[in-house]
């Protein structure tokens, strides 16, 4: 592009002046107007014509006033504080220029002069580039200048439209970008990338120019020659910016233009800069500093979002659930930092697919591999080592990535003053594979595997042990530009024991497992700009084992006690349509119908009519044969959301999500833990049901370089499970017993501030939220807190979180956290009295009473090793406080 405007300018010099020495002035009240619509007024006031990249522009907005004001005295007003250059020649003609200038005319003795070393008279001046980024900036410039025929070619442009659809892809390894926009050139049509990184686009025949965006890539752009429908796939490069200017593009405004809300995207770049314990970065260390969750304690894993139980989120990764996230008491999570991709959290806006949970549904993505070259990345830490090996199998259609993270902790325990913790022992493992195939153009396949085993004993003979393991296949298919669709089949299983065999006569193992076979259709069909369909079906059936306690050798005098098996399947259909009815106002609209039946074979039993539920009342046992239904629920979720764009900064959102919850997990602790066990709905227990309602306010700053927004819900729960006082939950052969069906309601305000580029970048977030439960069934002998409305467990009504990162330099940076909670609530001993011939205790009302408030500062130090692009390793340093 620059050689054809040095070109045209050299010839220019030698044309007859049409317009004299004279600049034209302008007159007009520009007033955060946009820079095509500036350019516009000027070229028809003044005769003028610009030349400019419009995505050097396309976030410049001009506010000037100008009264018969000469154009290039406005032109240096209006561009002062930016990097953009602006020329005039005497021909008419305007150049805007970013980061150099252009000289419009030769210099003096040109053609008779002597040689010097003085040629950048005329030229653009550009920065030093290094023969690699020479290379690759020729082969960006040559295909961002090519014109891509797509369609069968035909001698003229016929009338109508075409789809035009492609993978957007890293160049470097070729692992497929998420999230990354597809533009027109007048940004009025355009589309997002899927988890597979596929795109489709309708557009009218003939000549297009494409603009492809993405957070943490550099922009490009494709022109293309659009006959008939077709395939076009781009590849983008790695954005590495300089410190001294940040380039902000204005597609880069999901936030506002986007219909969800709700929703916090992480890329793993933004994870490792998140200090944490012992260095590593940590996947839900990091979904804790998001507005609106929380946790329950230290060292836990567990999350709850907007005051909901740990239960009620669904944990994906890969699309394999996850029902123990956590590693060494909490400390770790479940997710490989090398293997992770990025990560979303829905709070709102659930799409319509997922379901199954109340509170959220978090979504870890996991990399393909490097398509390639052959990699490997591996760290060293104060507990952990990690190592992982990616790279293609057979010419690039087959990539793989294996990684795998184990710990060496028993020195630091040993290491632990206290003598209790001297003879114990703690270590995990986890193991992930992906394997990705392309067949051709419309098919692919991947494989994704993982395994996950804690073990751990605290200076006792006691020992817990508890594993994830899943797997599962995709294989995708596209039925043309419009339409693809995607079949998933998998098995997620979960199991823990405890043991003990040091004393023979009470030796023992108690032991829980559940295990899910899940398969499920997705389609996505485009039939046009204005609507994207989603429509598919799912099925899950569980099988669960409540727990078997039984005696380990010969000599353990331990009574065998089984808890009898559960089984039911789960289906879901759903459809969702997203619709731009106009430019500023697009809606979600999406309905999924879920079906759950528990099944036999099981023994259940029959209580008194109208009595409380209690081992004395009841008066009959029923038993279900194998495969028999015992109890059938089922019923609609509503899924709608809209955005009105208030103008191109600033966005009112709203939505509304109704959930269904078939799988509960009874716990007597607040934080998730290796003995929890879970329970299926029956006929006394009922689904969980939600709903919720969210209104938010979204606007940016600084040309989208801070993010602002406010977000209010409410929510209604019923059927949430909460438990008598004193319930016992393990080795319970009637639980409903000691279960209480309860309503509640939440609410809440959720404020965030971020900043996402430049050398000091983060964000900082308050939340205020309350949860409110109440127990509300009639036979339930003893409610809690006499039925009046009390906190739950994770009623927390404060939180700020403030994560700072600042880079000094490419090699150092440092991070800086701040969190703040008020404490949660508990139930604490507040009397002693002396009854039937012993003391006994006497407790407050349920929650009455609060921990202290949490405070806690985080501070690290990166040190990265050279960025010399030819070296055999690359590394990095990490510091932490």
């Amino acid at each position: 592009m620059r050689h054809y405007l040095l070109i045209f300018l050299i010839l220019a010099t030698f044309t007859t002046s049409a317009y004299g020495q004279t600049v034209k002035p302008i007159t007009g009240n520009f007033i955060d107007v946009p820079f095509s619509q500036f350019v516009q007024e000027v070229e028809t006031q003044t005769g003028y014509h610009f030349y400019y990249d419009p995505s050097q522009t396309d976030s410049l907005k001009i506010t000037h006033r100008a009264d018969n004001q000469p154009l290039d005295k406005a032109m240096a007003e209006i561009f002062e504080s930016t990097d953009l250059h602006f020329s005039l020649d005497d021909h008419g003609h305007v150049f805007i220029t970013k980061g150099a200038v252009i000289y419009t005319t030769l210099p003096e003795n040109f053609f008779g002069r002597k040689k010097t070393s003085d040629t950048s008279s005329f030229a653009v001046a550009e920065p030093e580039e290094t023969e690699a980024d020479k290379a690759k900036n020729k082969l960006k410039a040559s295909m961002e200048n090519k014109l891509f025929e797509v369609g069968i070619k035909t001698n003229t442009i016929g009338q109508g439209s075409a789809t035009i659809a492609g993978y957007i892809r890293d160049e470097k390894t070729g692992e497929p970008i998420i999230g990354a926009n597809v533009t027109t050139e007048n940004k009025k049509t355009g589309a997002v990338t899927d988890q597979f990184g596929y795109f489709s686009l309708t557009l009218p025949k003939g000549r297009q120019l494409l603009l492809v965006s993405s957070i943490g890539m550099n922009d490009t752009r494709r022109q293309v020659m659009l006959y008939s429908d077709g395939k076009l796939n781009i590849e983008m490069y790695e954005y590495v910016p300089t410190l001294k200017r940040v380039v902000v593009s204005a597609d880069k405004t999901v936030n506002i233009k986007g219909v969800d809300m709700g929703v916090q995207k992480i890329s793993i770049k933004n994870i490792r800069q998140i200090p944490t314990a012992f260095g590593e970065a940590d996947v839900l260390r990091a979904v804790l500093t998001m507005p609106g969750v929380t946790s329950v304690g230290e060292s836990s894993t567990g999350f709850n979002v907007r005051g909901g139980a740990a239960d009620e989120n669904l944990i994906l990764f890969s699309d394999a659930t996850i029902y123990n996230p956590s590693h060494f008491f909490g400390f770790f999570s479940a997710f490989n930092p090398d293997v992770v991709k990025d990560v979303e959290l829905y709070k709102s806006s659930i799409p319509e697919k997922y379901g199954g949970r109340l509170a959220s549904v978090l979504d870890v993505t996991s990399r393909e591999g490097n398509k390639k070259n052959f990699a490997g990345n591996g760290g060293i830490g104060p507990l952990t080592s990690r190592f992982t090996l990616e790279g293609p199998i057979d010419s690039g259609k087959t990539s793989f990535i294996l990684g795998g993270r184990t710990t060496y902790s028993d020195w630091l325990l040993k290491k632990i003053p206290n003598d209790s913790y001297k003879n114990s022992s703690a270590s995990f493992y986890d193991i992930n594979l992906n394997i990705s195939h392309e067949f051709d153009a419309k098919n692919n396949l991947f494989i994704t595997g993982y395994i996950s085993q804690d073990k751990f004993r605290l200076n006792s003979d006691t020992s817990y042990s508890y594993s994830n393991k899943n797997a599962n296949i995709k294989y995708k298919h596209i039925f043309n530009n419009k339409l693809y669709g995607v079949i998933t089949a998998g098995i997620d299983a979960y199991d823990f024991s405890i043991s003990s065999v040091q004393n023979t006569v009470n030796a023992y193992k108690f032991a829980f497992n559940i295990q899910q076979t899940n398969a499920r259709l997705d389609f996505n069909y485009s039939p046009n700009n204005k609507h994207t369909i989603d429509f598919g079906i799912n099925s899950i059936l569980y099988k669960l084992n409540p727990g078997d306690y039984d005696p380990v050798g010969k000599g353990s005098l331990i009574v065998p006690d089984h808890v009898q098996g559960e089984k039911g399947i789960e289906s879901a259909a759903y459809i969702g349509d997203h619709y731009d009815v106009t430019p500023k106002l697009s809606i979600n609209a999406g309905l999924r119908y879920s079906m759950f039946t528990n099944l036999g074979p099981q023994t259940q039993y029959d209580y008194a009519p109208g009595q409380p539920r209690e081992v004395v009342n009841i008066v009959d046992t029923v038993n279900y044969a194998k495969g028999k239904a015992i109890k059938t629920y089922s019923g609609p979720e509503i899924r709608v959301s809209a955005r009105y764009s208030l103008s191109d900064n600033s966005s009112l959102k709203i939505s509304y999500n109704s959930l269904r919850q078939y799988i509960h997990m009874l716990s007597n602790t607040t934080a998730i833990s290796p003995t929890d066990i879970w329970k299926l709905s029956d006929r006394y227990i009922k689904p969980q049901l939600g709903d919720q309602v969210s209104l938010g306010l979204y606007h940016n700053l600084k040309s989208n370089t801070i993010e602002t927004s406010v977000e209010v819900y409410y929510k209604t729960l019923q059927n949430y499970l909460d438990y008598k006082s004193g319930a016992q939950l393990v080795l319970n052969h009637h639980i409903e017993t000691d279960i209480a069906n309860t309503k509640g309601h939440a609410y809440g305000v959720e404020l965030m501030i971020k900043k996402t580029a430049g050398k000091l970048n983060g964000w900082v977030s308050y939340t205020y939220s309350r949860t409110l439960l109440k127990t509300d069934d009639p036979l339930v002998s003893l409610p809690v807190n006499e039925g009046r409305y009390y906190p739950s467990d994770f009623d927390k009504p404060h939180a700020v979180n403030f994560i700072g990162n600042y880079r000094f330099s490419h090699r150092f940076s440092i991070s800086l956290n701040v969190i703040y909670s008020t404490g949660r609530p508990i139930t604490l001993p507040i009397a002693e009295y002396y009854y039937g011939g012993s003391y006994r205790v006497l407790y407050s009302d349920r929650n009455e009473y609060r921990i202290p408030d949490y405070f806690r500062t985080d501070f690290s130090m990166n040190i990265e090793g050279n960025h010399k692009v030819h070296q055999f390793a690359h590394s990095s340093y990490d510091w932490f406080v």
